[in-house]
C-alpha cells in the first residue's frame, strides 16, 4: 500500500491489518445501505510494459489482447502446461501499459512466472500494487455518486473510462459496481468525495458481489486446479478460442472441441459452524470421480453461520441435488451464476 494512501485511510480512523488490509468501522445507523465503497488494497496489480509487451502477454494468457482497447477491459488466465490456472485476472489496458488485477496473495508467483517466459524479449513486468491505488464503489447509487467526482461512467459491462491518469472501469454483476484506479493524491480526494456518498465497506463484502456476479478468483489454495471451463471462464468473456498458441492453449481448446465438460461453477450457501475456505472440498455421494465431488472456489459470509460461495462442482453432482460442504458436512444449495449456462453446454455435461 502506497504510504500516502495508508496515512490517508490512518488519519480516518480505518484500522490497517499486518497484510495491509483496511479494516472499517461499522456503519453509522443512518447511513445509506444502497451503495459501499471499498478500498481495493486486497487486490493485487502487476504492470507490463516494452516494446514486445503485447506480444508476450499474447503468448502467455487466455484471451486475446486485440479485443482490449480504451473502452473495453476483460478477463484472463495464466495456465500451466496441462491447460490449469496458476492466476486469473482483470486485463486493463492503459496506454502502451498492461495492468493485470488479480488477488494480492497470488501476485509474487504470478510475476515469477511470467519474468521466467521474458528471454530476449523487451518486456519489463513489475509489481505496480503499492504505485496506484484501487478504489470501488457499488450499488445502485454508484453512477449518481460517481457524478459528483467528475468522472465519466462507462456505459456497458467491462467498459472502461480513462481522464489523464485515472482509470474507470464498470465490472459486471446483478449490482452496479464501478472501479476507480489512479495515483494516490487524486484518488485520495475522490476517495473523500464518495465517502460521504457511500458507506465504508470490508473485503467479505466485495468477495461476496464477486461471488454473486459468478467472477471467479484464484487463490493459492487452488492455483493449478481448475482448467478456465471449469469456472466459467469462457462464459465471462475470459478465454480467446480463435487468438492461436498461448501456455496450456491445447489443453483448454481440446476441452472446448473435444472433450465434455464434467464440472463447472455455481453459485452456492451453506450454513456452517466452520466458514468455508477456497480449495475445500465438496462431497456428494452421487460422484464416480477419483477427484472428489467438487471445490470452493471463493467464499464470504452472510450471516452467523451462513456463507455465500462459489464452488466447481461435478455437474452430476449438482442435478442430483445432494452436495456437502466435506463428507458428511452441511447441505450446500446450489444454483446458476447470473449469467446462467448455455444450452448446449448443459447438454453435453
Amino acid at each position: 500500500m502506497h504510504p500516502v494512501w495508508r496515512d490517508h485511510l490512518t488519519a480516518t480512523s480505518t484500522r490497517i491489518d499486518e497484510d495491509g488490509i483496511p479494516r472499517f468501522p461499522e456503519p453509522a445507523p443512518d447511513a445509506k445501505p444502497d451503495c459501499r465503497l471499498f478500498d481495493l488494497s486486497h487486490l493485487g496489480l502487476l504492470a507490463v510494459r516494452g516494446a514486445d509487451a503485447f506480444g508476450f502477454l499474447q503468448g502467455q494468457l487466455s484471451n486475446d489482447l486485440r479485443e482490449l482497447s480504451e473502452s473495453h477491459v476483460h478477463w484472463s488466465s495464466h495456465c500451466s502446461q496441462k491447460g490449469r490456472m496458476l492466476a486469473n485476472f482483470l486485463v486493463i489496458r492503459v496506454g502502451e501499459t498492461f495492468y493485470l488485477q488479480l488477488p494480492a496473495e497470488r501476485v509474487p508467483d504470478l510475476l515469477k512466472r511470467l519474468r521466467m517466459f521474458v528471454l530476449r524479449s523487451r518486456v519489463t513486468i513489475d509489481d505496480a500494487s503499492d504505485d496506484l491505488v484501487r478504489i470501488a464503489i457499488a450499488g445502485d447509487g454508484a453512477a449518481v455518486a460517481l457524478s459528483a467526482c467528475d468522472l465519466p461512467v462507462p456505459e456497458f459491462e467491462n467498459g472502461l473510462a480513462i481522464v489523464g491518469e485515472i482509470a474507470v472501469v464498470r465490472l459486471p454483476g446483478p449490482t452496479p459496481r464501478i472501479e476507480i484506479i489512479g495515483p494516490p493524491e487524486p484518488l485520495r480526494a475522490h476517495w473523500d468525495t464518495l465517502k460521504t456518498r457511500a458507506v465504508p465497506a470490508n473485503t467479505d463484502a466485495w468477495t461476496l458481489l464477486d461471488i454473486r456476479a459468478g467472477i471467479p478468483s484464484v487463490y493459492n489454495e487452488t492455483a493449478d486446479t481448475f482448467v478456465p471451463q471449469m469456472t466459467n471462464m469462457q462464459l465471462i468473456d475470459g478465454v480467446s478460442f480463435h487468438k492461436g498458441c498461448y501456455t496450456g492453449q491445447e489443453i483448454v481448446a481440446r476441452m472446448q472441441y473435444l472433450g465434455k465438460l464434467k464440472r463447472r461453477m455455481y453459485v452456492g450457501e451453506v450454513e456452517s459452524d466452520a466458514p468455508p475456505r477456497p480449495g475445500d472440498a465438496l462431497f456428494s455421494p452421487d460422484s464416480t470421480s477419483q477427484q472428489g465431488s467438487g471445490t470452493v472456489v471463493a467464499a464470504s459470509p452472510l450471516d452467523t453461520g451462513r456463507y455465500a460461495l462459489l464452488a466447481v462442482v461435478e455437474i452430476k453432482a449438482a442435478e442430483s441435488g445432494e452436495v456437502r460442504l466435506s463428507e458428511g458436512g452441511p447441505p450446500v444449495r446450489l444454483e446458476a451464476p447470473p449469467y446462467g449456462f448455455p444450452v448446449e453446454e448443459t447438454a453435453t455435461g
